[in-house]
Formats: C-alpha cells, sequence, structure tokens
C-alpha cells in the first residue's frame, strides 16, 4: 500500500480498553529521530509522525461480518497491532478483524503486544484458559481465504513485568511499523535521550529568567480549570434541575393535593406538561430536555396530538441553544421522526431522518454514533416503507440491521426490531420465504427476551400470523393472531392505535370465518377509534374504511362498501398524491367492483390506473402487477374482448406461480379468468382443464370468499352451455366462436393480495 490512510489499526477486546487507549495516545504522539526521518525501508519513507493510527473503541460482540466503518479501514491501513491477552482470545470480533487483515494479503504487516497471558498456552496441559492469541494468529490462511490447520509464528512484543516492559515493547512494535531494526531504533532514541538530559540540565540553570512565563502560565491554566469548573457545574445544575423538576411532578399524588380522590399517570403527566412554560423558561437545557422526554412518554400513550407541540419545541430550543452537542438534536429529531410517520406526515419525518443520519455521520464515529445511525436508518426505513417505496425501505433497513448485529448481536431487541420491519418490506416486494424466514427469527429471539407481556413481542407475533395467513397456514395464523390482540389490550388498556390495529386484523378474520356482522362491528370500532386518536386524515383510517368496504360489500350492501372504498382512495390520494401501493390497489378494487356493476368505462380508467403504477412500483413480474392484470381480464371477459383477456391472465398466472406456487388460490384465481377467456375464443378442452383445476383450488381453500368461488363457478358454467351449444365443426381445430361471458360475475372475494391485514 503506498499513501496509507492509517498507519495501523489497532485491534483489542473491550475488556483491555485502557491498553488500546495507551497504545493510540503512545503511536499518535510518537516522533520519529530527525535522523531517520525519510529514511526508505520496505514500508516506505519514515513519516515525521505515526498519523493517523485507528483504534476502534469497543467489541461488538457476536459480529458475523464486520461493519463498513473498520473494513474499510482495515483496507486501508499499513499495519495491524494486535493487542494480546485472554480476553483477546476469545474474542469473536477480534480474530475477525485478523482474519480480514489477512485476507488482504498482510499477514507479514500484523504486529502483537502480549499483555496478559500466555502465548501458545492452548498446546500446555490444563492452561488453555490462559492463551492471549487468537486463533487467526496461530494460524496461517489456505487458498479457500479461511483458517487452515498450517502454525505461524506471531512477531510480539512483550509489554508484561519481566519481560520487555511498556516502553521497549512500544518500541518494538513503532520499528515494525516503520520497517526498522530495533536495534537502530533504539540506539537513536538513547542519543535524542541523553540530549534531552542536556538540554533539561541547561533550561535547570535558567530557571529563574522564565519563573515569570510560568507564572503566566499557570494564570492561563487557572483559567481554563475555571472555565472547565463552571461548565461542569452548569451540567450538574441541570440535573440537578431536571431531577427536582421529575420528584416534584408526583407530588400531586400526595393524599393532601390529591383529595381523596384517585389520580392517573395521565393527570400527572398533563400537570408536568403545563408547567414547562411557567417554571423553566429561565432554564433552557432543563426545558428542552423535559419537552423532548415528556413529549417521548405522550407518544407512546398514543397521545400524539399532545406530543407534537413538544417534541417541536424540544428541537427548536437545542437547535437555538449555542454549544449543543449534535448528538442532543439529532436525539430530538430522531424522536420527531417517529412522531411525524405516525400521524402520517411521512415527508417530514423522511426529512428528519435524514438530518439524523447526516449528523451521526460526522466524525469522529464513535459507538454510540452507530447505535443512534443504525435507530435512524431503522426510522427511515419505516417511513419509506409507508411511503411505498420498499426497494428503499429494504435498503435502509439492511443497513439499520447489519449495523446493530455488529453492535448487540442477534439476540438483542433492536436487532429484532429491524428484522420485523425488513420482513413486511420482503413481504411487500413479493419476497414471501424471505420474509416469513426472518420473522419466524425474530418472534424467536423476543420470545427468549421478553418473558412478560412487551410491545416488540406483541407487533412480532401479530406479524407473523399475518404472513402465515398468506402462506394458508390457518390455524397457527389465527392462533397468533388472538394471542396479539390479547396482549395489545393488556399493554395498552382498551383505546389505542395498536389496539385499533388488532381489532383490524381480528375482524379480518372473522371476515373469513363468515361472522360478517362481528366483523363490521370491529371494524367501525377500529375506525373510531383511529379517527379520534390520528384525525380524518391518515393512512390507518384509509385502510380501516378499505376493509370495512370489503365486509359491507360482502353483505350485498354495495352502495356503502363503494361509499367506504371511495372515502378511502380520496384519503390516499390526499396523502400521496404520485404513485403509492395503497392507492393503486383502491384503484383496482374499485374498478373490479365497477365492472361487476358493469359500469365497465369508468371501471377500465381505474384499473388501467392502477396497472401503470403498480408497473412503476415493482416493474412487471410482481404479484400486485398480476391482481390488476386479472381484474383487467374479467373486464375484457365481460365485454367479449377474449384474446386480450386470455393475453393478461396467463401472465398473471405465471406471475402468481412464480411467486408463491401453482397451487396458490390466486394462481387458481388468473387459471380460471384464462379458462373463461379460452372458453370465449372456442378453446373448449383448454378451458375446461384451466378451470377445473382452478376452481377445486378456489372451492377447497377457506382463505377465498364467495365471490372468486362463484366468479369460477359462473364461468364453469359459461364453458358448459358453450360445449351444450357447440357441433363437432367448433372444435379448436375449427374458427372459433364468439363465446359467451360468464353467466355470474361476483363481487371480489373479502381478502386478495391488494389487501393483507396489517398490524
Amino acid at each position: 500500500m503506498d499513501q496509507p490512510k492509517y498507519r495501523a489499526f489497532i485491534s483489542y477486546s473491550h475488556r483491555d480498553a485502557h491498553w488500546g487507549a495507551w497504545l493510540h495516545r503512545s503511536l499518535e504522539s510518537y516522533r520519529p529521530p530527525k535522523p531517520l526521518v525519510g529514511t526508505v525501508t520496505l514500508r516506505g519513507a519514515v513519516p515525521k509522525r505515526l498519523t493517523p493510527v485507528f483504534r476502534d473503541r469497543d467489541e461488538l460482540a457476536s459480529a458475523t461480518d464486520l461493519s463498513t466503518v473498520v473494513n474499510e479501514a482495515l483496507e486501508q491501513s499499513a499495519c495491524q497491532i494486535v493487542i494480546c491477552s485472554p480476553s483477546a482470545a476469545k474474542s469473536r470480533w477480534v480474530n475477525e478483524e485478523i482474519l480480514a487483515f489477512k485476507r488482504l494479503g498482510r499477514e507479514n504487516r500484523i504486529f502483537c503486544v502480549i499483555v496478559a497471558g500466555e502465548p501458545n498456552a492452548t498446546d500446555m496441559p490444563n492452561r488453555a484458559d490462559e492463551e492471549c492469541f487468537p486463533p487467526a494468529l496461530r494460524f496461517k490462511v489456505g487458498a479457500d481465504r479461511e483458517l487452515s490447520s498450517v502454525r505461524t509464528e506471531p512477531v510480539a512484543a512483550d509489554a508484561r513485568p519481566g519481560k520487555d516492559g511498556k516502553t521497549r515493547a512500544k518500541l518494538k512494535l513503532i520499528a515494525g511499523i516503520l520497517g526498522l531494526g530495533y536495534d537502530a531504533l533504539a540506539q537513536r532514541e538513547h542519543q535524542r535521550r541523553n540530549r534531552r538530559l542536556v538540554i533539561i540540565a541547561a533550561a535547570a540553570t535558567a530557571g529563574f529568567v522564565i519563573t515569570s512565563g510560568l507564572a503566566t502560565f499557570a494564570l492561563i491554566q487557572r483559567s481554563v480549570a475555571q472555565r472547565q469548573t463552571a461548565r461542569a457545574e452548569a451540567e450538574a445544575e441541570t440535573a440537578r434541575q431536571t431531577t427536582g423538576f421529575l420528584i416534584d411532578l408526583f407530588k400531586i399524588s400526595d393524599p393532601s393535593e390529591a383529595r381523596g380522590n384517585s389520580v392517573t399517570a395521565r393527570e400527572m403527566l398533563d400537570k408536568g406538561a403545563a408547567r414547562l412554560d411557567t417554571e423553566l423558561a429561565g432554564q433552557p437545557a432543563v426545558q428542552a430536555t423535559l419537552l423532548d422526554t415528556v413529549g417521548t412518554v405522550y407518544m407512546g400513550l398514543g397521545l400524539y396530538k399532545q406530543a407534537r407541540p413538544l417534541l417541536d419545541r424540544a428541537l427548536i430550543t437545542r437547535e437555538h441553544r449555542p454549544g449543543v452537542e449534535p448528538a442532543a438534536i439529532a436525539d430530538s429529531l430522531t424522536h420527531r421522526g417517529e412522531l411525524l410517520m405516525w400521524q402520517g406526515d411521512y415527508a417530514a419525518a423522511e426529512a428528519d431522518y435524514r438530518r439524523v443520519i447526516a449528523l451521526e455521520n460526522q466524525p469522529p464515529v464513535t459507538r454510540n454514533n452507530v447505535i443512534a445511525l443504525a435507530r435512524a436508518e431503522y426510522g427511515l426505513g419505516m417511513v419509506l416503507a409507508s411511503e411505498g417505496k420498499y426497494a428503499a425501505a429494504k435498503v435502509s433497513l439492511e443497513a439499520a440491521l447489519a449495523r446493530q448485529r455488529l453492535l448487540f448481536g442477534e439476540q438483542n431487541e433492536e436487532t429484532a426490531r429491524s428484522m420485523k420491519e425488513l420482513a413486511d418490506a420482503l413481504d411487500q416486494l413479493g419476497e414471501r420465504r424471505a420474509a416469513i424466514d426472518l420473522m419466524e427469527r425474530a418472534v424467536k429471539i423476543e420470545k427468549s427476551i421478553f418473558t412478560t407481556p412487551h410491545p416488540a413481542l406483541k407487533a412480532a407475533i401479530n406479524n407473523l400470523g399475518i404472513f402465515y395467513y398468506e402462506d394458508q397456514r390457518y390455524t397457527e395464523a389465527e392462533s397468533m393472531l388472538f394471542e396479539a390482540l390479547a396482549l395489545a389490550k393488556r399493554l395498552y388498556g382498551d383505546r389505542h392505535v395498536e389496539v385499533a390495529a388488532s381489532l383490524n386484523t381480528v375482524a379480518f378474520i372473522l371476515s373469513t370465518r363468515g361472522d360478517l356482522a362481528q366483523s363490521e362491528t370491529l371494524y367501525l370500532e377500529a375506525l373510531e377509534m383511529y379517527r379520534g386518536l390520528l384525525g380524518d386524515v391518515h393512512a390507518d383510517v384509509a385502510f380501516t374504511l378499505g376493509s370495512l368496504a370489503f365486509v359491507l360489500y360482502e353483505e350485498g350492501d354495495k352502495a356503502r362498501a363503494l361509499t367506504a372504498l371511495r372515502q378511502s382512495l380520496h384519503i390516499y390520494r390526499q396523502l400521496f398524491p404520485g404513485d403509492h401501493p395503497d392507492v393503486a390497489s383502491s384503484y383496482s378494487r374499485l374498478g373490479l367492483w365497477l365492472t361487476l356493476s358493469e359500469n365497465f368505462d369508468e371501471a377500465e380508467r381505474d384499473l388501467d390506473l392502477s396497472l401503470a403504477m403498480r408497473q412503476r412500483l415493482f416493474g412487471n413480474a410482481h404479484p400486485d402487477v398480476a391482481t390488476s392484470l386479472v381484474h383487467l381480464a374479467i373486464l375484457d371477459v365481460a365485454r367479449g374482448r377474449f384474446a386480450q383477456a386470455e393475453e393478461r391472465s396467463k401472465r398473471a398466472r405465471e406471475i402468481y406461480a412464480a411467486t408463491y406456487s401453482p397451487e396458490h388460490w390466486e394462481t387458481a384465481i388468473a387459471e380460471c379468468v384464462e379458462g373463461a377467456a379460452l372458453t370465449g375464443t372456442g378453446h373448449y378442452a383448454e378451458a375446461e382443464q384451466l378451470l377445473t383445476h382452478g376452481y377445486a383450488i378456489l372451492s377447497n381453500d377457506r382463505s377465498v370468499g364467495t365471490d372468486y368461488r362463484m366468479l369460477a363457478k359462473g364461468y364453469f358454467d359459461a364453458l358448459r352451455q358453450a360445449e351444450r351449444r357447440a357441433t363437432p365443426r367448433h372444435a379448436r381445430a375449427a374458427a372459433p366462436s364468439p363465446g359467451v361471458a360468464p353467466e355470474a360475475p361476483v363481487r371480489d372475494v373479502q381478502r386478495t393480495s391488494e389487501q393483507p391485514p396489517e398490524n
């Protein structure tokens, strides 16, 4: 490496952090002797200083890969120094760093310093625990880039007492980094030390002359110390004021003040929020901290309207105070970004999260920065998914998950949370098997972490239940979804957005069981709850209206169903003026229902809009695109455009079969529509084969509503009528007949790929 960014990369266990700090400080403060500067060695010209040196400040447990930052630092480092101890020998992270550096072909540039334990102790009876060399140091890398069984002898200095000691060990490492012989460097250091002693002796004789200068210096240092003391006192005062305010907040629970009435935590919270303006105007640091804290608590209670002004003011206060750390501003942005997302203000939420990412990427990058960065990437991924930008959401969530795996390992709440959201994005992108696998891992992790009811566990169980339902694992799905509703009520009480979400899911399950009246009741309850908590223009309100529309249509109340569906679409269009999956879904569903009511022109307009939007969003091979094609093919059959219907339904069938399976109920629907098209072109034998297979699947799958089954039956009856009227000359080899449209087209099914139940 001709021009390395780093002179060396220090690898060490977090238990040896003090050694890492000492070595990092020693190397970067070291100045090679002037006679050696510029000397050309195998490591290049000897520099004036050994800077910069990369030191990763914390060991990241249970990592399976190296982070981008660390990996790049390894690639850009001329040498690697390994601080060897029993802790380092057991550290997977240290071992991975050594292995990564060796894979760069730089095994001869690894230098070790022993600070504890014993080298190669694994070869000694009953002393394996004393081993200080990680496995990657003791063995060579083979042709397959993995550790081989060929032993190697690491180049090591020994800082232990009675060995080289710290000074000699440091010089040995520096000699290796510079490509110099240790004796030559030590001799030069000895000469430099003698010169320094002479200089010190001469300086001592001039002590009286510089006394006044030293006094001046002392005064300067005193001033610096006073400023530092003042800053510490200010921080202590902020902490004292914050603590005092929080303690005083709970004085309302004093019986003399409560006057015999029970006082809720919400009442105490409201009292505290009201006092923030009047009592802390002169303490902006305390005020900002408490505004942010109380606002976040309101948000956790689902009280978004109350949370918003507090979080806005916390951010403004911090942004306008001089000297505020960027991390404090990033915290406020993160909290407000989450609130904006729940309120449905996705553009503003996205902007807040992107600001956080920019702030946390500023050097120096510490472990706390990486933690905050991963949380911001997770939040941004959720917002992008809410905006229907699933491919971009996948990228952001994968970045968050990779960082969290390195930071915390897999057995961690934040890691599992990112897994869940990534699984949802994968499901929306049509990667259902990968989504289920990832969600199952998340649930397993959270069940091992949370032994009592927890919001994260509730969400994981709910989402996995939805995936199971989509995968036709109905018994498992229902059990998990009802369990999620019970958990939601235990966690949040009877009125909360999470309770409304679970009510939606259970309402859907009831509708598939045929209990339409109870399903309608639960949807209306969820709708009222959402409107009260979130306002009228929110994605959750629109989703619930769309779900309610299905039930009303299934009950035969088509007028109310169309009204609810149009209200849902109107809200989505307000929230998402451009392309969005929920907008496309609503147009597709509305177009189908208009087809079945023989309002063909309006239906075709809506269905064309849906197909074009889905193709722009997902490409041409997504199951949602297949749904739009199927609905257009149904319209084509109704209008007698059989050739076009055949082409569209066949393409849809191929997409469904590739995404799900040839035996999936959505594949079967496409088969039946294709069969109807073939009936229209006179290809009866082929039509019968498709209709027989598709109708059998639809008849035996309970997730399919009566509408699609009746539609398939209508197509089958039309085929039989056409066959009865036909003569041998109407067989496929002859000219095709105009065919017959299905006699009994009916309503869309309650559950389609475009209307998944959601958490």
